[in-house]
């Protein structure tokens, strides 16, 4: 059994698809684990940090992946119409796993599918309890909601925390955090461990007691009537019009007075939902900054650039799309630890040979393709 871990080679990306440890776990069960040379460089994991754990250090891409029953990646691959074809590079029959945008990506999906290959979405492993040691979602958006934080903080001219000067008062800022997902509650979190005063929004009812907890005033838009705010997923359903422009109003009101603001509504399959429109920008205060941890799904805001940063009348709108890699010593380590639980459990114990149980809810959930076809039921539906 041959595991690949190739170079991540998508522009920003800083992460590697293991660690030390991840290695010596898995060429304990005897399995050869192949890593590309500077596949950790930007993560500061050496080639000589995971070749004393066991792994081989292959010269190139195609060494990488020549012959690997398993290729663990943490972007999705590329594609001929990118410039380098890494879905050629794996042999047919090969597992590939990662974080492979299926929902965006669908041409992508039918790609593997006619390669033949096996492929998991780390992004679609059911949220369940026995899974969140495969979590690689929570993992990395409890990354990129601290690291949208401490950006927010070091562009904003404003301080974070009360200060009692003898030159006098300064007063907290004050945070809006638009989404209290994983990353927003991060986000809330380090906000006011920062000594912020900090109000979140978020359309599902559920989120207020953990928003609450952290000592951050909940924002609440009453929904209509008999509308649900929540899918069975847990995720936030898309909302009504009339819904929608009750909010903008809410959200106009309280952007006026906030300083930072930190975006990371989502829902699954779906552009990201528009929350803060060109005219509340606009009369927002000059100074302000808002980071858009959306904008890889088109952004929160109607001005937000995926990977660049627009400032309007004032107001600075961060979109980059790699905060989680900019911690990429963490985030590596803990998408290693995700990636691991998962192998596990696709593995025989104690063995290199996989054991798949195709029934497993965790599997069928992350599963994507398998002999030539497109699997999952929310691509083939």
């Amino acid at each position: 059994m041959r595991l690949a871990v190739p170079k991540e080679i998508r522009a920003g990306e800083g992460r590697i698809a293991a660690s030390p440890d991840m290695i010596k776990k898995l060429t304990g069960r005897g399995i050869t684990v192949v890593v590309e040379a500077g596949a950790g460089a930007a993560s500061k994991t050496t080639d000589a940090m995971l070749s004393a754990a066991g792994a081989e250090i292959a010269t190139d891409a195609a060494a990488t992946y020549a012959d690997a029953d398993i290729v663990c990646k943490v972007q999705r691959p590329m594609t001929a119409a990118e410039g380098t074809d890494e879905i050629a590079l794996m042999k047919p029959g090969a597992l590939l796993v990662g974080y492979l945008s299926p929902l965006q990506h669908r041409d992508d999906i039918r790609r593997y599918a006619e390669r033949g290959l096996i492929t998991f979405a780390m992004e679609l492993i059911p949220r369940i309890s026995r899974a969140q040691s495969m979590d690689a979602l929570s993992s990395q958006s409890n990354l990129a909601g601290y690291k949208a934080v401490v950006e927010a903080a070091a562009l904003s001219q404003k301080v974070l925390p009360l200060m009692m000067t003898a030159a006098g008062t300064v007063a907290p800022a004050r945070v809006l955090v638009l989404g209290a997902g994983v990353a927003g509650l991060q986000a809330i979190a380090t906000a006011r461990r920062l000594g912020a005063v900090v109000a979140a929004f978020d359309v599902r009812r559920a989120a207020k007691e953990q928003v609450e907890s952290l000592g951050a005033a909940f924002v609440e838009v009453p929904p209509d009537a008999g509308e649900e705010m929540e899918a069975a997923s847990g995720y936030a359903r898309e909302t009504s019009t009339a819904y929608q422009e009750r909010q903008a109003a809410k959200i106009h009101e309280l952007a006026l007075k906030s300083d930072i603001i930190i975006t990371s509504a989502l829902i699954p399959g779906k552009p990201a939902p528009m929350l803060i429109q060109e005219a509340t920008i606009h009369a927002m205060k000059s100074g302000a900054v808002i980071v858009d941890l959306a904008a890889e799904a088109g952004g929160n805001t109607a001005l937000t650039r995926a990977g660049d940063t627009v400032v309007c009348n004032g107001v600075t709108i961060l979109g980059q799309t790699d905060l989680t890699s900019r911690s990429g010593v963490d985030a590596s380590q803990l998408y290693a630890r995700n990636l691991l639980s998962f192998l596990l459990l696709i593995l025989a114990p104690e063995s290199a040979a996989l054991a798949i149980d195709w029934n497993d809810e965790i599997v069928k959930g992350a599963l994507l393709t398998r002999d030539g076809a497109v699997v999952n039921p929310l691509l083939t539906s």
